[in-house]
C-alpha cells in the first residue's frame, strides 16, 4: 500500500517513528488548507507560509500529545491558528501595507467585473468589506464565519470571555451588514 492511499492514523503512526516520507505525505494533504487559515490572519503570504511550516514542525514533534488521530486535521488548524494571532498580537503596532497587497486588491476588483456568477460576486463583496472592519472584528468574523468556530474556541483563541466574544461577534455582524448596506 502506498503512502497516498493509507489513512491519516497510519500516516500519523509512520510519522511517531520519524519516517520522513509520511511526514511529506501528510504535509502535502493539509499544507494549502493550514496556509489559507494563517494567511486570513496574518496577510502576508511569506510569513503565512513561515508560520504554517513551524505549525507543521511543532505538530510532528508533538504528536504524542494528540488524542486522536482522527482529529489530526483540526489539532493542526487550532496549532496554525494560535500561532498566526500570537505573530499578529507582536506585530499589530506595526500596519505597513506591502505593495504586493495593493496590487493583489486591484486585480481582485478587476476580476470581480468580469464574474458573472453573482453569488462569487456577493461572496467577493462580503469578503471585502469585512477586511474594511476594525481588526478584532475581523478577526472574529474570519473565526466564527469563514473558520468554522464556535463561541467557546473563539473566546480560548482570543482569550476573551464568553460574553465579551457573543458581544464582539454581534457587533462585527452589525458594523458589516451597515457597511454593505451602504455600499448597496
Amino acid at each position: 500500500m502506498t503512502l497516498t492511499n493509507q489513512n491519516i492514523e497510519q500516516l500519523l503512526q509512520l510519522c511517531k517513528s520519524n519516517d520522513q516520507r509520511a511526514q511529506l505525505e501528510v504535509y502535502n494533504r493539509y499544507y494549502k488548507a493550514m496556509y489559507n487559515t494563517s494567511y486570513r490572519i496574518v496577510k502576508d503570504s511569506y510569513i503565512a507560509e513561515d508560520i504554517m511550516q513551524e505549525s507543521f514542525l511543532s505538530a510532528f514533534t508533538k504528536l504524542d500529545s494528540l488524542k486522536e488521530a482522527a482529529m489530526f486535521g483540526s489539532w493542526l488548524k487550532r496549532i496554525v491558528i494560535n500561532n498566526s494571532i500570537h505573530y499578529y498580537h507582536q506585530n499589530s503596532k506595526y500596519k505597513d501595507v506591502p505593495l504586493d497587497d495593493v496590487i493583489y486588491k486591484i486585480e481582485d476588483e478587476q476580476g470581480i467585473a468580469n464574474d458573472d456568477d453573482l453569488m462569487t460576486t456577493k461572496a467577493s463583496k462580503i469578503i471585502q468589506t469585512m477586511k474594511t472592519l476594525k481588526e478584532n472584528y475581523q478577526m472574529s468574523l474570519n473565526l466564527h464565519l469563514i473558520e468554522g468556530y464556535d463561541y467557546e474556541e473563539i473566546c480560548e483563541i482570543m482569550n476573551i470571555s464568553h460574553g465579551n466574544c457573543r458581544t464582539l461577534i454581534s457587533r462585527a455582524k452589525d458594523s458589516l451588514r451597515q457597511k454593505l448596506l451602504s455600499k448597496a
